[in-house]
């Protein structure tokens, strides 16, 4: 069950399919970015007539190429990689890097989508961009990842620099990763360039806060919404999707707030401790001794480990998906409503498929759709490239400070746009809109290109 599309817009959405068959991910992101537009289309015909929304659909730049490399025991492999640089408007193309054995061209095409209108949000001068591989850094050894990762950027280099693309982290590239690829272009172009990577190590060039960053971004726009509704996250019961990055650093937020998480989860199960999940343990087992979450119940007696559990039937006030695309769906949804659930705000990138979102606007639940609520961590991306360029380093106060005003201006112009174009409390409509004004204004201006 989708929304129907304004007239004007449906061929355009018929012109997607039929010029990207098989991208059903991609499919998604543009149809949920077209459903909101048709107001906008009436107020600025200019954009229609000049084919703004085609353009915005079609990236720039679509390269993929393989990446052969070889393993400890001298096997060769060849792996997939891909980078789409969507769109420049608004400054260089930014966007995440990510390995996953699920990584296809259509996949990296939402997350670039997405991450136009994301982008765009935060203010700050950075296009949309994404890339990643089929690579799966799962069970590889440090110079297996090494290996893979300098044969990658051996092709990729070509395409980046701190004006052209930006490359960051994502699923399955953390600071090990970020690493190995930076070493390998500024082996290959002889240049200490910063700003071509974020995400990087605090001892060269990297931000602080920047770990934290699209966690803690997520909990405090949950908290605007709240605010906006009379209420805030303190005393409330959460549960979060996931327990990588996004996750912990959401859950230790929630807890700074008053806010108590009694859930969380893994690819192979979930977590309950009706106590409050303990952090140091999750951290311990996650990024220390990089185990399964079920490891947790060996320090907790108390909490309960579900193999294959469905986290969105554990009852809360305030559920954060901080895993992977469409893990919500219209069924869990509803059992979230039903448990008394009052806000929803996307840690990952399109976590809650088309049905899930309709069930959550039915209910007037408040709603954070990921392109708003988890823009923290490119927004801090984009503090970190400010850094290398004036060759500064600022404090994690100083950071998380400029973090924070962030997402309550993304959550002003958010709420602000949608009660614009009569939909007050709509942030799926806000942070759309808002998001495609700014790109489509500054492509209004730089002609047809």
């Amino acid at each position: 069950m989708t929304v129907k599309l304004d007239e004007k817009l449906e061929p355009i959405f018929q012109d997607v399919l039929h010029r990207n068959p098989g991208e059903s991910e991609f499919h998604q992101a543009v149809h949920e970015v077209l459903e909101t537009l048709g107001p906008v289309l009436v107020k600025y015909p200019e954009f229609a007539d000049k084919k703004i929304i085609q353009r915005i659909c079609e990236p720039e730049r679509q390269i993929i190429f393989r990446v052969p490399w070889q393993d400890d025991s001298g096997e060769i492999h060849i792996n997939r990689a891909f980078r789409v640089e969507f769109n420049s408007a608004l400054g260089p193309y930014k966007g995440g890097m990510r390995f996953h054995p699920s990584v296809y061209l259509g996949i990296i095409k939402f997350l670039g989508f997405e991450q136009i209108f994301k982008n765009a949000l935060t203010g700050l001068p950075i296009g949309g961009g994404k890339g990643g591989s089929d690579f799966d850094p799962k069970g590889k050894s440090d110079d297996e990842i090494m290996r893979f990762c300098q044969s990658m950027m051996t092709e990729l280099y070509r395409h980046l620099g701190e004006y052209t693309d930006v490359p960051a982290g994502d699923i399955g590239v953390g600071g090990r990763e970020i690493g190995y690829l930076f070493g390998q272009y500024k082996r290959i172009t002889n240049r200490y360039e910063s700003g071509v990577f974020t995400g990087k190590g605090l001892d060269w060039g990297g931000s602080r806060a920047r770990t934290e960053a699209t966690g803690y971004g997520t909990v405090f726009f949950t908290h605007e919404m709240l605010k906006a509704r009379g209420d805030s996250l303190d005393g409330k019961t959460v549960v979060v999707s996931g327990s990588g990055n996004v996750a912990i650093y959401a859950i230790e937020k929630a807890h700074e707030l008053g806010a108590k998480v009694i859930a969380c989860s893994d690819s192979q199960g979930m977590i309950v401790h009706e106590k409050g999940i303990d952090l140091q343990t999750l951290k311990r087992i996650k990024e220390v001794e990089r185990r399964r979450i079920s490891a947790y119940t060996e320090y907790h007696k108390d909490a309960k480990y579900v193999e294959d559990g469905n986290i969105w039937s554990v009852p809360c006030d305030v559920a954060l998906p901080c895993a992977t695309q469409n893990e919500l769906n219209g069924k869990d949804a509803k059992m979230l409503v039903e448990n008394g659930c009052v806000a929803v705000a996307e840690g990952a990138n399109m976590p809650t498929t088309p049905e899930g979102i309709i069930v959550f606007q039915d209910a007037k639940i408040a709603y954070g759709p990921g392109k708003a609520a988890n823009a923290g961590g490119v927004a801090t991306s984009a503090l970190e490239m400010q850094q290398n360029a004036s060759r500064d380093s600022w404090t994690f106060d100083y950071t998380q400070k400029r973090l924070e005003e962030i997402m309550i201006d993304i959550h002003k112009n958010c709420y602000e746009t949608a009660a614009e174009f009569g939909a007050e409390g709509n942030y799926v409509l806000g942070a759309n809109i808002n998001g495609f004004l700014r790109v489509a204004k500054a492509m209004n201006a730089m002609g047809v290109i």
